[in-house]
This record gives structure tokens, sequence and C-alpha cells, in this order.
């Protein structure tokens, strides 16, 4: 068993939060301070992939195995059906969960393998076999021509730029893209605030605006029998623009991945999603929750918000039909009269005159669904879009785990476990738990031991009031949005 790399841990945590530092963190601090916080964050992410590396394949190697296998781990606390892009060695042809059925594998266009995984247990793994040979026919699920992809959830058309001028979701038999427009449009605004360039955006950046149309490449680079990605060049002034657009067979997802060598000044760049959708409303996910705001600008109210923090997803819903826009880094929205737009670079010259003049890489991605968001569980598509599953390559070998286990779960979609750590003072656990959907709720929640003892603490870790257990599980009720905070000990330690 790894010992908890609490030294290390505590090393990278403040190294984060002395760059969420209120200047340093929404761009607004000199050049030098960007430098130093660079290499500041390099070094927090080389040293937090060391420890869930260490973790991984500590915990992998007390799995006992028959044969060659990739133990896929599951970080978030619901059960996973999702996709899985993972390296190896081997000429591997599908995974084999034991159920009598294979997983078919996929090569991506950069030589990796990607897969359709399902059932990875809440905070924990599933082990899947190797197959080297004789895998399930290769059967292409989607179709290419001319501008027009057929996949198993929608018919796409593409303009001659690049553009989606049609999706049509096929399940639903409707057309989501907003009649004469086109979706996915990358828009460029003149950026030139009143005061405060690094600071502000005023409302009247939409008095200018370019459409970045010019069109470099477009090439499919992969069309197998899991998804389909699109790769779109484009030019933009002095700046590259490169998009791989994705589709899946499993999931209803459209995931748009960039790179962008940026070099403008002053210029505000939005990707834009012209919907067919009509709300009054739009939701927009805060820490621990979510808030409504206005689509229209009716009021002085509704005007001023013509921009929108939002963390994860945002979404727009009427009443049995809707549309959902997440990210993975990009946290400025405006959804106004059924279009959705996501901030991706803004170029400040004051107080940096080379903000944003970077390689930038994240993805945003379009997710349609039935019902309203609560229904459609936009919350678990985002986190799994934030949070890609991830894996441990083993050999044959005999250990004290089984080939599939479950640290904790709740029983209830709109009850997350955000928050799994050791206690900073003893060896025991602190959970931190919220409610997502506005709901009063009871729950269960279920440990991988039985538990010696349990009760709700405050922020400092200090205890309170003891909570009701039985074995593994314990019983918590939440208010709308409520976060709770526990302190557990189990049975079998830390």
């Amino acid at each position: 068993m790894q010992d908890y790399p609490e030294e290390k841990l505590h090393i990278g945590w403040e190294l984060i939060l002395l760059n969420q530092f209120h200047d340093i963190l929404p761009g607004t601090s000199i050049k030098k301070v960007y430098e130093d916080s660079h290499r500041q964050y390099e070094e927090v992410l080389r040293s937090g992939y060391e420890m869930v590396s260490a973790a991984a394949s500590g915990i992998a190697s007390m799995i006992t195995s028959d044969c060659n296998s990739l133990v896929v781990f599951n970080q978030l606390s619901f059960t996973r059906s999702d996709m899985l892009v993972f390296e190896s060695e081997k000429n591997i042809s599908a995974l084999d969960a034991g159920d009598g059925e294979l997983t078919p594998v996929q090569k991506t266009g950069d030589n990796s393998y990607t897969a359709f995984v399902g059932g990875i247990p809440s905070k924990g793994y599933k082990t899947f076999s190797f197959v080297e040979s004789g895998s399930p026919a290769d059967k292409r699920v989607f179709t290419y021509s001319n501008g027009k992809l057929e996949t198993p959830f929608y018919s796409v058309l593409f303009d001659d730029q690049g553009h989606i001028t049609s999706l049509f979701d096929k399940e639903e038999e409707r057309e989501l893209t907003r009649k004469g427009c086109r979706l996915n449009q990358l828009q460029a605004f003149e950026d030139k605030p009143h005061n405060y360039d690094a600071w502000d955006i005023n409302i009247y950046y939409q008095d200018k605006m370019w459409t970045v149309n010019d069109l470099i490449s477009r090439e499919v680079i992969e069309n197998g029998p899991l998804r389909f990605c699109l790769k779109i060049t484009r030019e933009f002034m002095d700046s590259s623009i490169e998009q791989k657009i994705v589709f899946y067979k499993e999931k209803r997802r459209i995931d748009f991945d960039n790179k962008i060598d940026w070099k403008e000044n002053h210029i505000l760049l939005k990707a834009a999603f012209p919907l067919d959708i009509h709300a009054s409303k739009a939701t927009y996910e805060i820490q621990y929750g979510n808030v409504e705001r206005s689509t229209h600008s009716n009021t002085s109210w509704d005007v001023a918000q013509f921009e929108v923090c939002s963390h994860k997803w945002a979404d727009l819903s009427e009443g049995n039909y809707g549309v959902s826009l997440l990210n993975d880094c990009k946290y400025g929205y405006d959804i106004k009269d059924g279009t959705m737009r996501l901030s991706l670079i803004k170029s400040a010259i004051e107080p940096n005159p080379d903000a944003d003049k970077e390689i930038h890489e994240f993805t945003y991605s379009l997710y349609p669904h039935r019902g309203q968001w609560q229904d459609a569980r936009t919350v678990q598509e985002a986190y799994s879009l934030n949070c890609p599953l991830y894996s441990e390559e083993i050999a044959v070998q005999r250990g004290t785990l089984g080939r599939e286990e479950c640290f904790a779960s709740v029983d209830r979609d709109n009850i997350l476990i955000e928050v799994i750590k050791k206690a900073e003072d003893r060896d025991e656990i602190i959970i931190r738990l919220y409610e997502c959907y506005n709901r009063r709720t009871n729950t269960d929640i279920t440990f991988a031991q039985s538990i010696e003892s349990l009760c709700e603490c405050d922020l400092h870790e200090n205890k309170g009031e003891e909570l009701w257990f039985d074995g593994k599980i314990a019983r918590l009720s939440f208010k709308p949005y409520e976060i709770k905070t526990l302190n557990l000990k189990l049975s079998g330690g830390v």
C-alpha cells in the first residue's frame, strides 16, 4: 500500500492557492507574474500526475489477474459508461470485462486507443482483459461525403467553411440549428474596454465582429466503430486555429477539441451556437450549485447580464428538450435569444502586452438532450468531460483486491461526492458532498468497509453531530443545494 503523500499534496495545494490570487487568476497581472505562475503550475501538474500515477499503480499492483489486463479508474462519484483513451504497445483489438461481450477498440488519429467502457464503479475501478485477436467486426457506423455526415444520433451538414449548417436530432426528429444560421461559428470581436483593459468586457464589444471563415484544410482523421473525427484548420489574422470535431457512437455529446496559436491584440474570441430553442431563462453552473439568468434584454437588469460567469456547463432548455454547452476551462458565457456563446480568448495588452499570446488547448462540447438538464444528467456529463477515465496496465499477478471495487457511492443522481481526503491531524477521512438539483433528498452512502464512526464536521475539520450508520451504509438528509462535510473512520483505516 502506498503511503499517503501528505507533504507533496500540501506543497501543491499552497502553490495553487498562491496562483488563485485575485489579480493572477483573471489575467490582470504583469508579464513577469505569469512567467512565474507558468513555471509553478507546471510543477504542480508534474507532481500531481506523479501522485496519481503512483496511486493507480499501487492499487493496480494488488489486483488479482489471470492475463494481461487494463484497470480503468473512475474518480467520480457515480457509475460511468464513458469513452476511455489509453496508450499501449500491444496490438489490441478489444477489451473483455468477463461478461460475455467484447468491447471494440479503435485506433485514434494520434495512435492511441479508445474504447467505450461500461459500468465503471463510483470512486472505484473495473478490470478488462486485453483481446489481441478475434475482435468484433469493424462496423462503420458513420458515413461522410461532400460535407454530409450521418451518425447514430445526428444528421449533420457542413458548409464550405466547415461550419455546421444543419444538426438534426434523429431520435427526437428535430432540427437544432436556427433557420439561416450556422453552429460552431468562431466569432472575433474588437475588445477595447473604457478603463480596464484586462479586467473588463464592455457591452459595446458586440458592435464590431468578424466571423473566422478562412479555412485552410478539412480532413477526416478518424472514422471507426466508436467515433468520427473531422479536423478543421483555419487562419485568423496572424493566428492559427486547429479544431477536431468528434462525434460518438454511444454518446450524444459532440466534442470540439481546440489547439489555437493566438497572436492578436484587443480581440475577444467566442464560439457561437444559434439554436432553435425557446426559453426565457438559461441555467449556469456555479460551485456546488447553479443559477438561472434571463435570455432576453427586457429590463436594464437583463441587459447587464450580457456576460455570465459559469463553471463546467450552461444549459438552455424548453419544456421537453434542451442543449447544454460544456467546457473544460472556459468560464464566460452569454446566452441571449436562443444563441449560446462561450468566451474562449481575451487578448488584452495592459498590464501585460503579451497576454494570451500562447498555445491554447481546450475542449468545449455541445450536448443536446431530452427533457430538462436534470433529466439528461448534464452535471454528470460535464464532470465526465473535465475528469476523463484513466487506466493502468497489469500482467498476470496475484493480489488481495478483486477485478472490480467501489470505495464509496451514493444512490441519488442529485447528490455528488466532491472531495475525499485524509483528515489533516488524524488518521480519518474527510468527505464533502452536495445537492445539485435544488431538491430535498434522503440518500444512502455506501462504503467499501464497515464504518466505525461518522459525524459532521466544519471546514476546520472540527467534529460535530454524530450521524446514523449501519455496517457499510450511512443515511443522510439534504436540503436544496446543501453542502455537507463528514468525518469518517472505517474499520480498515485510511
